[in-house]
């Protein structure tokens, strides 16, 4: 099999393609062979050295992929074999072959092609965690969604837009055309509009009932202060720690003295009427069977049409480097993914 390894902190060109050894099943395992995997911002922290969940250094990053079964370890189900899947990895999917538990493994469903599967669980299971699991978004209320041209932010405005909300979405102006089209009810220029001060131009003054932030530092405190009365601020990143394209102590600093360490304690939130939330998806292991629950019902809605990933680019696994690139240039509207 082929791997795409990070070999040491630093730029996009410490990936690394390695050979070895395709991997045997084990017990309650099924094997993919992957047509695509996908990359995720946390991929790109982790290369650049801030990312505290990832495995030490040199590792094989990735959390999903798109493919087919070609075997099935002792204890997982046989008829899983030949079955087009997508699947949660706990990293290693940057990989051509991968082996995972089978209750991390989803079938396919026929209205998504390969690459939109890969594009789909990452994204989607975030969005639907921050949007309905635990932003409890309504039909009427109103989400800010920062970098909606991203995966999640477009699953978000998906999933939003179906239960019948208004979606304001951050994102640079040349991706506004695209995202309006995508039901993105009022677009803010984040490079030359203050998001604060639009929001409230755009809501009257009230604010809005949801954010999903992931970006962190002065962010979310602009954000809480931009929440209506029972608004909720859903935090689930830090992108401004990854500024450049190696790890910054300086970013890192500036990011930590904007945090609103003080601004979210109990007196404030209950006088304020406000709630603040995180969202992890690599610390949901151990709530594999509620994510499960996550990922079936938006299959279901994914077969009737009505959640359709955006795949923004496909790289060959040689040119790694290039898709963190991309990504970290703020290129894409959609997924971008790596493809064998």
């Amino acid at each position: 099999m082929r791997q795409i390894w990070i070999t040491r902190t630093g730029p996009p060109e410490v990936l690394q393609i390695k050979e070895a050894p395709d991997p045997e099943p084990k017990a309650g395992e099924l094997r993919i062979r992957v047509e695509a995997s996908g990359i995720n911002f946390a991929d790109i922290m982790g290369r650049i050295g801030v990312y505290p969940d990832l495995p030490p250094i040199p590792v094989v990053p990735g959390y999903e992929v798109s493919g087919r079964v070609d075997a099935a370890g002792i204890g997982a189900g046989q008829d899983w074999i030949g079955r087009d899947v997508i699947a949660l990895t706990r990293f290693g999917g940057y990989s051509d072959v991968v082996c995972v538990p089978q209750n991390q493994v989803f079938e396919r469903p026929a209205s998504l092609s390969v690459l939109q599967g890969a594009a789909f669980p990452v994204n989607y299971l975030t969005a639907w965690q921050l949007i309905v699991a635990m932003g409890g978004l309504k039909v009427n209320e109103t989400v800010l969604i920062h970098s909606v041209g991203g995966g999640v932010g477009i699953a978000a405005t998906q999933i939003a837009k179906h239960i019948g909300a208004r979606v304001i979405g951050t994102a640079s102006a040349a991706k506004h055309a695209e995202l309006a089209a995508f039901g993105v009810d009022h677009l803010i220029d984040y490079r030359a509009e203050d998001f604060e001060a639009r929001t409230r131009e755009i809501t009257n003054g009230r604010g809005v009932e949801l954010i999903l932030d992931a970006v962190g530092g002065e962010s979310f405190k602009k954000g809480y202060r931009i929440l209506a009365p029972t608004g909720r601020l859903g935090m689930f990143g830090a992108s401004s720690l990854a500024q450049g394209k190696e790890r910054s102590l300086s970013a890192m600093l500036s990011m930590l003295a904007t945090m609103p360490w003080f601004q979210f304690n109990p007196l404030s939130l209950m006088n304020a009427n406000k709630g603040v939330f995180g969202v992890n998806l690599g610390h949901m292991w151990s709530e594999i069977e509620r994510m499960r629950s996550w990922g079936d019902a938006m299959l279901e809605l994914a077969a009737q049409g009505v959640l359709k990933p955006k795949v923004a680019r496909t790289f060959r696994f040689d040119e790694a480097a290039q898709a963190h690139h991309f990504i970290q240039d703020r290129r894409n509207v959609g997924k971008v993914l790596l493809v064998p």
